[in-house]
Order: structure tokens, then C-alpha cells, then sequence
């Protein structure tokens, strides 16, 4: 197997819905000429056996344990540009497919398998997909038909609340000041270097939806499209 990252700190897989847990890592990287670090949420959706991790964290030994506790992995899916530093680690490990947006910046040691489209094929049953189409880096949102409807994103969507115990004191500071924690927010670093438009948020309006997990943040459940569609009003004036 290749080199890859340590596993960074991380907390225990924890079931949000049936079938869907979510996990909350580290993640440490240079953005706009600064140094983070902050926490970031892996996403697992298990369909009969098989599994599929979203936005992939790598976890340590205790955690991978937890995880083939659940399934067999067999897919990873990348919906984001700015992240998917973990993909090529589950790809190797367990022979997963890797599945991507066009364009996507290559991530190192990944070899992708499939690329994702609307209406196009989904690694698991009642999974479909939402692509913003004008936007500077590849960008989608999965949505499960479960549970009336859950949102799995990147960074566009987040709801950090309040930094958690995986943020540096200097990551604290500086996105505090910028405006990171807010509930059914719109991530300000994916805003700012992606400068998406309305369109979009016009159509992901009528995206039927009751709970979202995202990339950054706690689950967000039951009022998810109501907090996010006032969030998409008040940004975009829609």
C-alpha cells in the first residue's frame, strides 16, 4: 500500500437514522495562505451489506474496527473538491470503488472508477444527486430517500453551531470571526472561493428535504429545509 496520512483524532461512529452514521474527525490544511485546524464529518450509508462512505475521514485502528462492524465498504464517494485527502487510504484498504464529479481536482493515489451525474448511476438504492452548475471547483449533494428526505453534503451546506473539542485555539479565533458558526449555513471559505449564484439555490429549493448531514457540523434534523431555505433567502435575496 502507498503512504498515507496518520489518522488525525477523531470521536466514536455514531447512528444518526437507520442504516446512516456519521463521524467526526480532524482535519488539518493550508486555505487562503493560513494554517486550519478544525473538524470535519465522514458520512457511512449502509444498503443491504455494503456500504459507502461520504466525505471520507480516515479513523484509527478502534474506528475501522467500529467500521467493519457495520458492512463491507465498497464504495467512497467524493462530492467536494477540498476534500477526499482519505479516499485513496479506504480505496486501497478495501477495494472500494471511487466515485467522482467530472473535473474534480485529482486526488493523489486515487484511481476513479465512476463518475457521478444526475440521473446517472448511484452507489446505492434510493441515493440521487444534485450538482451545482455554476460554481469555480466540482460540487454535488447526495440525497438518501430516507426518512423524508436526507441532504449529504461538502462544504456548501454546514452547521457548525459552536467549535468543537477537533479545532485549534488559532482556528477558533479566526473562524469565529468569519462567520463559521451558524446553523444552516453556507460554508464562507466554499463561498468565497467558489462565488456560487442563485441559480443554484433556486434549484436546490425544490430539493425535497427534512434532515441534513453535512461536511462541517452537527446533524441537522427535522427542520433542515426550513432552515436552510431561509439561509438561502437571506444570502441570495430568493
Amino acid at each position: 500500500m502507498a503512504d498515507f496520512a496518520p489518522a488525525l483524532p477523531h470521536g466514536d461512529i455514531q447512528e444518526v437514522f437507520p442504516g446512516v452514521w456519521s463521524v467526526t474527525g480532524t482535519m488539518q490544511t493550508v486555505l487562503m495562505g493560513a494554517h486550519w485546524h478544525f473538524s470535519r464529518n465522514m458520512t457511512i450509508v449502509r444498503d443491504g451489506s455494503a456500504l459507502t462512505l461520504i466525505n471520507s475521514v480516515r479513523l484509527d485502528e478502534a474506528g475501522l474496527q467500529q467500521l467493519d462492524a457495520l458492512g463491507q465498504v465498497k464504495n467512497v464517494l467524493r462530492i467536494g473538491a477540498l476534500h477526499g485527502q482519505d479516499d485513496a487510504f479506504y480505496q486501497q484498504r478495501y477495494g472500494a470503488l471511487h466515485w467522482t464529479l467530472p473535473g474534480m481536482p485529482p486526488a493523489e493515489n486515487v484511481r476513479v472508477d465512476k463518475l457521478l451525474a444526475v440521473d446517472g448511476e448511484m452507489p446505492f438504492a434510493g441515493a440521487s444527486l444534485f450538482v451545482f452548475a455554476d460554481v469555480k471547483l466540482p460540487e454535488c449533494i447526495v440525497r438518501i430517500d430516507r426518512e423524508g428526505g436526507i441532504l449529504v453534503a461538502c462544504d456548501a451546506l454546514q452547521n457548525w453551531v459552536a467549535p468543537d473539542a477537533f479545532f485549534s485555539e488559532a482556528s477558533r479565533a479566526m473562524m469565529t470571526e468569519m462567520g463559521f458558526f451558524q446553523s444552516a449555513n453556507l460554508g464562507p471559505v466554499w463561498m468565497q472561493v467558489n462565488e456560487p449564484k442563485a441559480p443554484d439555490f433556486l434549484r436546490l429549493r425544490e430539493v425535497p428535504f427534512r434532515h441534513a448531514l453535512c461536511g462541517h457540523g452537527q446533524p441537522l434534523r427535522d427542520t433542515a429545509r426550513e432552515a436552510f431555505l431561509a439561509r438561502f433567502s437571506q444570502v441570495f435575496a430568493i
